[in-house]
């Protein structure tokens, strides 16, 4: 059967879009492995965070909730920056910067979209927010990767709390991974927030 023609940048062009979607799947998460795999040979404590972690944390409880995202967090000890950025250049990743964040581009012809994203530990997101990122040592083992331990992680998107961030929120009250007992390990700020979205957790 002929392949629908799709109105993109170039004009119509005849692709199979399952075809990109579950590749753009694969792509971030060999990106992921590839990642994880250098730094974890080159003995350098991380932290997978961000939609990443959620997804990893979701599928402890139910894996056909799992909600896929493009981007790779990681959390690193700003330390451990020079070794890391050697470990991870042998596996194809190049250090640059995107508006003051260290990004790691998926080649020389990387784009920073499609690249990794470098929180760096205990350091504040933006001056505003009420608490800082973790240290690396906040993180559990799952499936051979290191990710952030749950509280840590929900800390992380109460802090943002852009729509994306109460999405996945929202993912973690629904399997029962946080629930009312939550609000109060936070600082008044973050629970609140919190609190709104256990309170009305359609919007």
């Amino acid at each position: 059967m002929e392949l629908p023609k799709v109105a993109g940048l170039f004009g119509e062009q005849p692709f199979d879009v399952f075809d990109r979607m579950f590749r753009a799947v694969e792509l971030v998460q060999e990106r992921l492995n590839r990642a994880c795999e250098a730094l974890r040979e080159a003995g350098i404590v991380y932290a997978v965070v961000g939609g990443n972690a959620v997804a990893a944390w979701v599928a402890t409880v139910d894996d056909g909730a799992v909600r896929n995202t493009r981007e790779v967090d990681l959390l690193l000890a700003e330390e451990d920056l020079p070794r890391a950025t050697a470990a991870l250049r042998v596996v194809g990743f190049y250090r640059t910067e995107v508006l003051d964040t260290v990004v790691f581009l998926d080649g020389p012809d990387g784009t920073p979209s499609q690249g990794l994203h470098i929180l760096l530990a205990g350091r504040k997101v933006k001056p505003e927010y009420s608490s800082p990122t973790p240290q690396v040592h906040q993180s559990v083992e799952l499936n051979q990767k290191r990710v952030v331990n749950l509280q840590a992680l929900v800390e992380m998107k109460l802090n943002s709390f852009h729509r994306k961030d109460q999405v996945h929120l929202l993912d973690l009250i629904q399997i029962g991974l946080v629930d009312a007992t939550w609000p109060s390990r936070f600082p008044a700020e973050l629970g609140t927030r919190l609190q709104s979205l256990l309170d009305d957790p359609d919007g």
